[in-house]
């Protein structure tokens, strides 16, 4: 595998040289950007020209992930040129069905399965219900097929995501790459590092990813009780306390976080499902632990390659933890960095959610509030 990396901004240009002007010829480039630098067709003409022959799969972000460093309205462009693998990619718009559940069986009809090992999913991070578009993905693919990926972002903004895929920044899509052959490894870890606080509560009236009641009360106005003053700047300060949901005869909780509310119906909506019977818990940030979450979920990675070493690694992280680490949030990044080795590239986004597998053997998960990682390996 050979890899080249560069990143654009508006101060400094490209960095440390223009894409395509690294020697080589790359089957896939990554390339995360700011919402308002993926609508300048220009640069993504730019990126598109240097790469011909190359599937180019990126999003919208709420920050940018290059090596140790994170940017806003940045364009970090990761070009990978497989020695034993190959890769296809498929998109579907989500306006196209009538729910996320059919959006992820479409996007896995659309992939040829013969041969296929892992699959590296881009979603719309407002238009979709994450957890329903990992259960049709999975659904329909082959249960050796393992699934990572996220949801785009937009800052703290929440006004529109864009998912790039053709060369062009595309509303309403969901991408995915799958890739091919005996001789491309993959190694996932997803943790958070959340405490959680407050007693647990039934959900009591839910429809999908909207969340009504808890326990028979409003559970905006119970959020809002909670929240105290950062309640006047919900949604977005709804990421500083995402809930534990339990879900009926499960362990562990999976994080959920707010995406929008509803005053006239009393109602959150979060990126994956709260489900009636559930059991819900608010959680409140942890620095440390925040930072040893993304530590974990590097090395989780890194261990189910064995002995082989990771020569690239995704880094997908919510926006939720950009926002509580602040001036810190490349402490997490570094400590990755730390558990993957110098010689690995690190490249990845702040995201609206973050799907992937618990552990090994499971089923791939919406996730919020995580650092999820997934580490690629040829040798």
């Amino acid at each position: 595998m050979k890899i080249e990396q560069a990143r654009w901004t508006r101060q400094r240009g490209w960095h440390p040289r223009p894409p395509g002007s690294f020697g080589i010829t790359p089957e896939l480039v990554f390339a995360f950007g700011g919402t308002t630098t993926l609508a300048d067709d220009c640069l993504l003409s730019e990126v598109a020209g240097a790469f011909p022959a190359a599937q180019v799969l990126g999003c919208s972000t709420a920050g940018e992930i290059y090596g140790t460093e994170v940017s806003d309205d940045a364009l970090v462009v990761t070009a990978v040129a497989f020695e034993r693998a190959t890769c296809r990619g498929a998109h579907v718009s989500v306006r196209d069905f009538e729910s996320s559940y059919a959006v992820g069986t479409e996007l896995g009809r659309s992939l040829c399965t013969e041969g296929l090992v892992h699959v590296f999913v881009i979603s719309d991070g407002l238009e979709v219900n994450g957890s329903e578009l990992a259960d049709g993905l999975t659904d329909t693919l082959p249960s050796s097929v393992t699934v990572t990926g996220g949801l785009s972002g937009d800052g703290d903004r929440f006004g529109e995501t864009l998912v790039l895929w053709g060369g062009k920044a595309l509303r309403g899509t969901v991408a995915a790459i799958g890739f091919y052959g005996p001789g491309i490894r993959f190694g996932f870890g997803s943790l958070g590092g959340w405490d959680p606080f407050g007693p647990e509560r039934l959900v009591t009236r839910s429809d999908g990813n909207v969340l009504y009641e808890l326990e028979g009360r409003s559970a905006l106005a119970l959020y809002k009780e909670y929240l105290g003053d950062y309640a006047e700047g919900l949604p977005a300060t709804g990421l500083l306390f995402p809930l534990a949901v339990r879900m009926p005869g499960s362990e562990p909780s999976l994080v959920r976080t707010i995406l929008s509310i509803d005053e006239e119906k009393h109602s959150m909506t979060f990126a994956g499902d709260v489900p009636e019977g559930a059991h819900a818990r608010l959680m409140k940030a942890n620095f440390d632990r925040l930072i040893d979450g993304a530590i974990g979920a590097a090395g989780s990675s890194t261990a189910m390659l064995g002995d082989t070493r990771p020569e690239l690694a995704l880094l997908i992280s919510c926006v939720g933890r950009k926002m509580v680490l602040k001036q810190r949030v490349e402490e997490e990044v570094e400590g990755v960095r730390e558990v993957l080795g110098d010689d690995v590239v690190l490249a990845g986004f702040y995201s609206y959610g973050e799907i992937s597998p618990v552990v090994p053997v499971t089923r791939c998960e919406l996730h919020n509030q995580t650092m999820t990682i997934t580490t690629v390996s040829e040798r």
